[in-house]
């Protein structure tokens, strides 16, 4: 994602993809057991894109290049504390 507008796209299609698992549990083609797992990868990818999403509009705001901010791992932006 080399932009503001891919990650907002990606972000968009993520949550779709939410829904659409949500969805399919919802009419049974699918195990919770497989839905819980399949929703933790989409919410860390998700957190980790709003992290990235967030860093490069600090980055900008500060004068820096937003480029130079990186994919936190899943340590770091899942460990943040509300």
């Amino acid at each position: 994602m080399n932009d503001d507008p891919d990650l907002r796209h990606r972000i968009h299609d993520l949550v779709e993809e939410e829904h659409r698992l949500r969805e399919t549990l919802a009419r049974g083609e699918i195990s919770a057991t497989e839905e819980h797992q399949r929703l933790r990868r989409l919410e860390v990818e998700l957190d980790q894109c709003w992290d990235l999403l967030r860093q490069r509009r600090a980055r900008r705001e500060f004068g820096q290049d937003p480029n130079a901010a990186e994919v936190r791992p899943e340590g770091t932006v899942e460990g943040y504390l509300e």
